[in-house]
């Protein structure tokens, strides 16, 4: 049972279309990105993917989210390049887990992690399965211990699901686990827990789950409720009474007809057009708080290929999604 981090390695996978016509003004993706440098004087964007199925395994899930991040790569790489001089884009290569030891997978991403963003770097995690977040949040951990924005940090997490499942075996987290040993690890350390989850469906989340959020004191909104304008109050509020902000985002919240190479298809889900609209608001809401962005890191999960549509629509639907985390860190 190992796990391999490469940087780098993955960057043969960026080829897109060259419009040499155009000069700099026309660089896509591909042509702008560069490995990711331990040490630099210009911190940038910085992507680092979670190759991961064990997650979804223990959760009993389809398999097929540990091709994730090399697939949302190929949908990247053609994007026009909007930043500007000062903008770096950087691939932090993937880490990689083998087999069943996925807390060994999650130790090394959270060093991996917190290591980009104490050299400056915005990163965005490529995943792989949901228990990505158990990882981020370790790296958070790391990297912000001490800081304001760690002691009052707030998770959205775009997602079906509220994944605050009790492990079936005790310290064998999985896909569904992660905002639940989140939520025990800030206990132990004597911080509040503060979790909003944005289309929870309830035909996918037992009686037992939603006490368990009652519990923990979480926010959510349903996916018949995602439309109503009084969320984007709540979304705003949210933010407002945090520090710091760990943006998460489930591609199974989406519809199955948007989204349906994820791991457990919704039957509703949330509009696409509504959850960009959310999800650039709560880029706003972060970038102009007055001291400063409160994001902190931010990953998309649960992209599963093999179970993507023959025209690769939640791939490329997915790829959309982190253009537009990545316009945060412009």
């Amino acid at each position: 049972m190992s796990d391999t981090t490469h940087y780098g390695s993955e960057l043969a996978e960026w080829r897109g279309r060259v419009d040499a016509v155009d000069g700099d003004a026309g660089r896509r993706w591909h042509q702008v990105v560069r490995p990711a440098p331990v040490a630099t004087d210009m911190p940038g964007l910085a992507l680092l993917g979670f190759a991961c199925d064990a997650g979804v395994h223990r959760n009993h899930g389809r398999l097929g989210a540990a091709a994730g991040p090399g697939t949302l790569r190929k949908y990247l790489a053609n994007f026009a390049w909007h930043g500007g001089e000062a903008s770096a884009l950087y691939d932090a290569g993937d880490v990689h887990c083998k087999d069943d030891g996925l807390e060994a997978a999650q130790a090394t991403y959270a060093s991996r992690a917190a290591g980009l963003m104490r050299a400056g770097h915005r990163v965005i995690g490529l995943g792989g399965g949901h228990e990505i977040a158990w990882a981020s949040y370790q790296g958070i951990a790391a990297a912000c211990a001490g800081q304001p924005r760690l002691k009052r940090l707030g998770i959205i997490n775009f997602d079906a699901h509220f994944d605050l499942r009790q492990p079936e075996q005790a310290g064998r987290g999985s896909s569904g686990t992660p905002f639940l040993q989140i939520a025990a690890a800030r206990a132990a350390a004597g911080l509040d827990f503060r979790y909003l989850c944005l289309g929870i469906s309830e035909t996918a989340n037992t009686p037992a789950l939603f006490a368990q959020a009652a519990r923990l004191g979480v926010a959510h909104v349903s996916d018949v409720d995602i439309g109503d304008r009084v969320v984007d109050d709540r979304v705003r509020e949210f933010v407002a009474g945090c520090d710091g902000i760990y943006l998460t985002f489930c591609l199974d919240v989406l519809p199955p007809a948007v989204a349906p190479g994820v791991s457990a298809p919704a039957g509703l889900g949330v509009p696409l057009h509504r959850a960009m609209a959310l999800l650039r608001q709560v880029r706003r809401d972060c970038a102009e708080a007055p001291q400063g962005d409160k994001l902190v890191l931010a990953d998309v999960a649960e992209l599963s290929p093999c179970h993507d549509a023959a025209d690769a629509r939640t791939a490329r639907t997915a790829a959309r999604i982190v253009y537009e985390l990545a316009s945060i860190c412009r």
